[in-house]
């Protein structure tokens, strides 16, 4: 039986119980459970969202949270924070965070302030984020004195980069110390960081994957296990924030040269690979091409341009680690050739790759980059999707042999043949003769 106030036994209510009064406290959460909204519901009013807008004001906030003074005025759907919306669930349900907290948003402003561009109020040309998500704090300040929860999207820092090749560079003097991009005898880097969640606008979205946006909101909804009942319910809202890893900008030298057609600028779009990344693993090509990305931008900077890395949070070609591993297990129990590369993956996932790039020049655009010097990638899908969007590459840069390790020319030449750029010409025949090792 649980104990009850009038179960207890009187020492343990206290001797002062009597003088204890009960604060009514205003719900949290609406009563009964609001499941999904209509746009016909009497409450509903959405505040305006008019995406691609000349101003910021014009567009309107973005405004997503559930909480009873926003939920009539909710015009996205979704939650903030991407994959970490759910960790940020459970510190409310483990009641370590008020459902009802508000940020403070003092001295947060950005270490950088970009100039609003063209590329902001095309519609055209942002779709997956909002130009506006670094300055929601001053420009949408009206909405949080008035109480609502309206969060910025976008943060701009400054940072030093530690990275072991960097270091390794700098001591064989292929990388100078010049005290404003490379600072020291450490290797140390200075960069501006830009971090971005993706604020999608559902109709840009489905043009850019060339199918109708009814298609777009059904899909998301079911593959989602039904997440997101709005979607459906509400076409009249056009953002969605969806539960996935956003991407984080390195930038390197004066971040206003990125917009500068007379700069030079080298660029690396990388898509995440925890693995290699981060533990080195050597099965594919991607730290390596990575700090080799950040060396070369960082020599183009230190020549009078700037340089670029964008991190995309998209393991595993978007497919994830767990299935990445598997894949792994199919490559290494099969004699891991390079002939059956694509097809390992296709027979557990169904698709070989799910990055899909054709939301990735977003970011380029809110820069204002026009034209990109040298580009630092292989891949003919990034190339094909940056071009597709009115951006200019005049080089394209490839992986230095020596730094492709060796149980990784599986993957690199099986690319190569599928349509990465590269001088080396690698037929159908020549995959049959590149294994990995067994493990």
């Amino acid at each position: 039986m649980l104990a009850t106030e009038q179960s207890r036994p009187a020492e343990c209510n206290g001797a002062h119980a009597h003088e204890k009064t009960e604060e009514v406290k205003k719900p949290l959460y609406s009563r009964p459970v609001v499941l999904t909204t209509y746009p016909s519901q009497s409450r509903i009013d959405p505040f305006p969202m008019n995406w691609g807008a000349a101003t910021a004001e014009e567009r309107g906030p973005i405004t997503v949270a559930r909480s009873i003074e926003t939920l009539p005025h909710r015009n996205a759907v979704g939650a903030h924070g991407g994959s970490y919306s759910v960790y940020n669930a459970l510190a409310v349900a483990g009641g370590f965070l008020p459902p009802d907290h508000r940020p403070n948003f003092e001295l947060t402003e950005p270490t950088f302030d970009f100039p609003e561009l063209d590329s902001w109020h095309d519609p055209k040309k942002i779709v997956a984020m909002d130009p506006y998500g670094h300055l929601t704090p001053s420009v949408f300040k009206k909405y949080l004195d008035e109480g609502y929860d309206v969060r910025p999207t976008i943060a701009i820092t400054r940072a030093h980069l530690q990275v072991t090749e960097i270091q390794r560079s700098v001591e064989n003097g292929s990388l100078p110390i010049d005290g404003k991009i490379v600072l020291n005898e450490k290797g140390d880097i200075a960069v501006t960081k830009v971090a971005v969640e993706p604020v999608w606008y559902l109709p840009g979205v489905a043009e850019r994957f060339g199918v109708d946006e009814v298609t777009l909101r059904r899909a998301l909804f079911e593959q989602m296990g039904g997440a997101y009942p709005e979607l459906i319910t509400r076409p009249d809202i056009k953002v969605f924030l969806p539960p996935i890893g956003g991407l984080t900008a390195y930038i390197f030298g004066p971040p206003e040269y990125l917009s500068d057609t007379s700069k030079s600028l080298a660029v690396r779009v990388h898509d995440e690979c925890n693995g290699s990344d981060v533990f080195q693993s050597d099965i594919c090509t991607c730290r390596p091409y990575l700090t080799f990305g950040i060396e070369e931008a960082a020599k183009e900077a230190q020549n009078g341009g700037a340089g670029l890395v964008v991190y995309f949070r998209k393991e595993g070609r978007a497919l994830g680690e767990v299935v990445k591993y598997l894949v792994y297990n199919k490559r290494k129990r099969t004699g891991d050739s390079a002939e059956n590369y694509f097809k390992r993956t296709e027979e557990l996932a169904g698709v070989r790759d799910m990055r899909f790039q054709a939301l990735m020049p977003d970011i380029l655009h809110w820069f204002g980059i026009k034209k990109i010097d040298r580009m630092l990638s292989m891949s003919n899908m990034k190339h094909d999707a940056i071009v597709g969007q009115g951006i200019k590459i005049l080089n394209r840069i490839t992986i230095p042999d020596d730094l492709i390790p060796e149980d990784s020319q599986v993957e690199i030449d099986a690319k190569i043949q599928s349509g990465y750029f590269s001088e080396k010409k690698v037929t159908e025949d020549d995959l049959s003769c590149v294994h990995g090792r067994h493990w």
